[in-house]
């Protein structure tokens, strides 16, 4: 099969693999509902085609694989076209996403550069995820108003420690090393070696492929910070870990602190809950059932209207939140966006649940 050049995924059969690239370089690849569909189409296709051994994922162009979803697009619908192409959107990618989870065939991910958001959604449910040295990994959502998705509450919670709360409440980015200390990656290739490490998939099993590319990351920041950052984040309210953060003497506690302050306080609020709320559902297919009842009510929201007007239309980074502090967010706001949807629940089939889950 030839290589398509145009389409906003490439997707070809080449040596044995299945090879999927995002291929929007100059929006940084942000995923589009055509890109998910057609994701999902390529894995569909290949699932029992003999001539595709493994899947590779890959971004076009030099910065990165995914910065994440069409936010621009998303901030256009939630403020005058009543956020149904949203919901529509978040119900296919979050479908994918579990599809990526449960796929029969490995899935190797080449998370080089920036992956972020909806990235990390394509990315972090392989079964195979490489970092390189320049590996951005971020769910920077609450910067925007909004709550980590694409399963991000269901890696996060499962990340050593308070680690996860950590970076679902900053959006912290995180380089090779803390990204395979976190969970979110499996092995360390530097980017020169790359190259050489498909040639070796196209000749050989994943397995071969990782021990003859494999190396040693770079010493990453978030081992060496694990004891602040447990006993602040394991706080019961996001008010606590403010306090622990400003009182813990530590100038990266102080340094998060700061973070936080400019983040959406409602955002904040619901993604602690959210996290807490992971750890107890069990599969991946539940905490996206839940991310889905949050990501519909945040289009009702006005700050993620607000925070992408902020960060990404008018790029003035001066939100004005509202609520505008944390003691106003109140338990009452926080329970709206845990609100069943009834019929319009994602409701993801269970056949493919494990018998064991690891919480």
């Amino acid at each position: 099969m030839s290589e398509p050049t145009e389409a906003p995924v490439r997707a070809w059969i080449e040596d044995g693999l299945g090879r999927l690239v995002l291929n929007r370089p100059r929006a940084l690849n942000a995923l589009t509902h055509e890109m998910v569909e057609l994701l999902a189409a390529a894995l569909d296709d290949w699932e029992h085609d003999p001539a595709v051994g493994a899947v590779v994922l890959s971004g076009a162009g030099e910065r990165g694989l995914c910065a994440g979803g069409d936010i621009r697009a998303i901030h256009e619908d939630a403020r005058t076209g009543g956020g149904q192409a949203s919901t529509a959107f978040w119900r296919a990618e979050y479908r994918l996403n579990a599809r990526i989870a449960r796929y029969p065939k490995p899935y190797v991910a080449l998370m080089d550069g920036i992956v972020m958001g909806g990235g990390v959604g394509v990315s972090a449910h392989g079964s195979v995820r490489i970092v390189t040295e320049r590996s951005k990994v971020a769910m920077p959502e609450t910067g925007i108003g909004f709550v980590p998705d694409v399963g991000g509450t269901y890696l996060l919670a499962l990340a050593p420690g308070e680690l996860g709360t950590h970076l679902a409440l900053t959006g912290a980015a995180l380089g090779a090393r803390d990204a395979l200390v976190c969970g979110l990656a499996d092995h360390f290739v530097p980017s020169a070696r790359l190259p050489a490490f498909l040639d070796a998939l196209r000749g050989g099993s994943v397995a071969e492929a990782v021990r003859a590319q494999v190396g040693e990351a770079p010493p990453g920041q978030l081992e060496e910070q694990r004891e602040w950052i447990d006993h602040c984040y394991a706080a019961d309210t996001v008010e606590e870990i403010l306090d622990r953060l400003l009182a813990s003497g530590a100038p990266a506690a102080g340094q998060a602190a700061a973070t936080l302050l400019t983040k959406s306080p409602t955002a904040l609020k619901v993604t602690l809950a959210a996290l807490r709320r992971a750890r107890g559902l069990g599969p991946l297919e539940r905490v996206l059932e839940q991310e889905y009842r949050v990501s519909s009510a945040a289009l009702s929201s006005p700050d993620l209207v607000e925070g992408i007007r902020a960060q990404v239309i008018d790029k003035d980074r001066d939100p004005r939140w509202s609520p505008a502090t944390l003691t106003e967010v109140t338990e009452e706001l926080v329970a709206r966006f845990f609100a069943p949807l009834g019929a319009g629940e994602l409701a993801l089939a269970a056949d493919d649940f494990p018998q064991e889950v690891p919480w």
